[in-house]
């Protein structure tokens, strides 16, 4: 672990619960804070990607914890870890990214009397899109926030949706919230393509494998079309997520390719060659998103997307502009909804043109660091 420098600027730590997560979806905003003057540590779970957040030149602290870890042991020295951590870097702004960062990380900061704290909520996840399966859950996650959160620093949303549900529970005061839709695509990492020439079309889901993200209504959408003739290939992109309840296994993955109703890609890293390869991307997601970041890929792409008319989802495609939006585990509607862009290449070709614009003109990673670091700047300039 880097030592931290001398305190000549100011001192952002991020706290986020797996590296490849930060790498993925924080490293450019990372990245801009370093060149905008701050000292920048990245305090997470380290697997694989470590060296490539010390090789952007910001500081790794590896710390030991679980996303789905309920044993109160493990959890009391995560929480222990984190403390130390905060009095021994001294942040001038804690930025916690995601649901278990956002409570562990302002408890931790309230007692280490850490000055600023910024939480960053991705979407509500599972605990508020599933009512029957997290009721008492979410009544737990209600009060946390109530206490930790409201009137403690800025707290950072990505939809409308997500704000209203923290204003309409008491969870925060409207002084304190900050809408910043995603973040953000790199318009060049994606460039628009165009549709892939000769073949059968390909429609596309890339996600982490979770029943939540709409993966077997995707299945059964595919089965239908293909038994009312429409020819296609119906591709699923991604691996199951272990510590997650909500997880498919991969011997229901490895059933479904072998049936022959989808293809399965597996993970990959090559995301911009895989959305090449598609003419439409779908995500028939009821998880609770922020702004999927798959979505946003695909815009950049120039693709048509379909998905499902949810918080999150529908920030990224307006019906009948740049997509198509249908009712959340309605597969009948998911099949009518591909079939309509299947068999239409011309509108297809018009949708994804204004996927593309609409990532440039809302949706760019340099849209979103800069209104994160202009954030930061209020934060330490006004002290509020």
């Amino acid at each position: 672990m880097q030592q931290p420098s001398a305190r000549t600027k100011p001192t952002l730590l991020f706290f986020v619960t797996e590296d490849w997560y930060f790498c993925s979806h924080r490293l450019p905003l990372g990245i801009g804070a370093r060149a905008a003057g701050y000292d920048v540590a990245v305090a997470t779970r380290v697997n694989h990607p470590g060296g490539v957040i010390e090789a952007a030149g910001l500081r790794l602290i590896p710390l030991s914890l679980s996303r789905g870890g309920k044993n109160p042991l493990s959890e009391w020295r995560t929480l222990l870890a984190l403390y130390r951590i905060l009095k021994q870097e001294q942040p001038d702004i804690l930025h916690n990214v995601a649901m278990k960062p956002v409570l562990y990380g302002s408890l931790a900061a309230r007692l280490a009397g850490t000055p600023h704290v910024v939480n960053a909520l991705a979407g509500l996840g599972h605990i508020f899109a599933d009512r029957e399966r997290a009721g008492r859950l979410r009544q737990f996650v209600k009060l946390a926030f109530r206490w930790l959160l409201k009137g403690q620093g800025q707290v950072i949303v990505q939809n409308p949706d997500d704000l209203r549900l923290l204003l309409d529970v008491g969870a925060i005061s409207p002084d304190q919230a900050t809408l910043i839709r995603g973040s953000g695509v790199d318009l060049a990492r994606f460039p628009q393509q165009p549709e892939p020439a000769g073949g059968l079309p390909i429609v596309i889901l890339a996600a982490r494998l979770l029943w939540d993200k709409g993966v077997r209504e995707f299945v059964e959408a595919a089965e239908l079309l293909r038994k009312s003739g429409v020819q296609a290939r119906f591709v699923v992109v991604g691996e199951p997520d272990p510590e997650n309840h909500s997880s498919i296994p991969a011997e229901q993955m490895a059933a479904w390719r072998d049936a022959g109703h989808i293809e399965w890609w597996g993970k990959r890293t090559d995301m911009p060659t895989v959305l090449a390869q598609s003419h439409i991307v779908c995500l028939p997601s009821y998880y609770g998103e922020g702004v999927p970041k798959v979505l946003l890929e695909a815009a950049a792409t120039g693709r048509p997307i379909v998905t499902t008319d949810m918080p999150g989802c529908r920030e990224v495609v307006t019906g009948g502009d740049n997509g198509l939006l249908v009712p959340a585990r309605d597969t009948h509607a998911l099949a009518a909804a591909l079939k309509t862009l299947l068999t239409d290449p011309v509108r297809r070709a018009q949708m994804g043109q204004r996927s593309r614009e609409r990532a440039e003109q809302e949706f760019s990673e340099d849209h979103v660091v800069a209104q994160t670091l202009g954030l930061y700047h209020r934060l330490l300039s006004t002290g509020s």
